[in-house]
């Protein structure tokens, strides 16, 4: 007769957990939300196994409470507890040796590891076997266990999952802004060559979008405009602020309006959109093809660098003020003249270039800029031709910083 109980209940207690089981695969299977299979699961350790307290620590970033039932678990100290009590354990065990406050108040932690990686622990509590029901014993642990990695691997491959989805969402939409903000900077092919001056110029942004701008802009018959710019920080932001900065800038920058008070309304613009919290460094000038003369403004650029034809020296363009976006009014800003021979260059370019390093951590710098504006050559080839002394320059080094380039000849 007593045996006949025992086998009664033995088979009750397995049609329990093939029961559990079954009901937590459907949940899975059906994609109930995170929230809905911890409740189901807290339903079977606390009221169908009579487990007093349940907590689970999860992990993504930073350790955090993800499940507390029968007890209000401390939610500071997270991270200095895992690593100093509970990373030790790397399978289920009691937790009585513990000489820790809060974990003193359970009896048993179940570490739960994703690709050899522990993303969560179960604390369990409260094990009492003359409670009525089905008594959670230390028999039924590996049941509990069983359960628990099914339902928290299930919950984390929903989060990657979720977060595969919203890294391929944010590449398409990375791929956009790269496609809308390639539109806003002109091709190499579309800048002006003429029988008075040529532009040439290099555009390669670090990730899908950059920070760096540069732009030609034909004023009138005498007069050309251009620019080269780069914003403090890299990514989305920055590409949003340069964007905006591109705009204004195409819609102030005419024949009749001087440098200086160009550079005082873009400084203001760059106030109101950036918050102070970046600024735009910028080198534009204003040249007129009859008088041959170059006005210009560097507002905290890398100075770019001019070769004179006729006596065969390089001089940079230092003149201006700081960069824009860094105070609401500019303290001083100094307008820049030089008189331009025929065959003089001059080479704009960004951080990107000259802080790109080697194998050494040495930087790129401008001499390999003044030695290749010396050499007589076509534009296109010179930015060509340090472009390569470049690559051999950094042997396979990662490029850090998006680079830009704006060469100008002069006949």
């Amino acid at each position: 007769m007593l045996s006949e109980r025992a086998s009664l209940k033995r088979l009750k207690l397995s049609n329990f957990k093939l029961n559990c089981l079954l009901e937590i695969t459907q949940a899975i299977n059906e994609n109930l939300s995170t929230s809905e299979l911890l409740i189901r699961y807290a339903k079977i350790l606390c009221t169908d196994l009579n487990l007093g307290k349940v907590t689970i620590l999860s992990k993504v970033y930073n350790w955090e409470i993800l499940l507390e039932e029968g007890f209000s678990f401390p939610n500071s100290n997270l991270n200095q507890l895992v690593c100093e009590y509970l990373s030790r354990y790397t399978e289920i065990q009691p937790l009585n040796a513990v000489n820790e406050e809060t974990l003193n108040s359970f009896d048993i932690v179940i570490p739960v590891f994703h690709k050899d990686r522990p993303f969560a622990y179960v604390l369990l509590g409260d094990i009492d076997e003359d409670r009525e029901g089905i008594s959670p014993t230390i028999k039924h642990l590996r049941f509990i266990q069983t359960i628990t990695n099914i339902i928290l691997v299930a919950i984390e491959n929903k989060r990657l999952y979720k977060e595969t989805l919203e890294k391929e969402a944010l590449k398409k939409e990375l791929e956009l802004a790269s496609k809308m903000q390639s539109m806003l900077i002109p091709s190499n092919e579309n800048l002006p060559r003429t029988n008075k001056i040529n532009f040439s110029a290099y555009y390669n942004p670090h990730s899908e979008v950059g920070g760096d701008y540069y732009d030609v802009i034909e004023l009138n018959s005498k007069e050309f405009g251009f620019c080269i710019a780069d914003v403090s920080g890299k990514g989305i932001s920055a590409a949003i602020l340069m964007s905006n900065f591109q705009a204004n800038l195409r819609a102030l920058f005419t024949s009749g309006i001087s440098l200086k008070e160009l550079i005082k309304k873009l400084n203001t613009t760059v106030m109101r959109n950036a918050n102070g919290e970046k600024f735009i460094t910028i080198f534009i000038g204003k040249y007129n093809v009859e008088t041959r003369i170059l006005k210009y403004i560097n507002a905290g650029h890398n100075p770019p660098v001019h070769h004179s034809f006729n006596n065969d020296t390089i001089t940079y363009l230092t003149h201006g003020a700081i960069g824009l976006g860094m105070f609401e009014t500019i303290p001083t800003i100094a307008e820049g003249e030089v008189l331009i021979s025929p065959g003089d260059k001059i080479l704009c370019y960004t951080d990107g270039l000259v802080e790109a390093e080697n194998i050494y951590h040495s930087e790129f710098g401008t001499i390999p800029i003044e030695a290749s504006l010396s050499i007589e050559a076509p534009m296109e080839t010179t930015i060509d031709n340090l472009m390569q002394n470049l690559m051999q320059f950094t042997q396979g080094v990662p490029l850090f910083d998006d680079i830009t380039i704006v060469g100008i000849e002069f006949q």
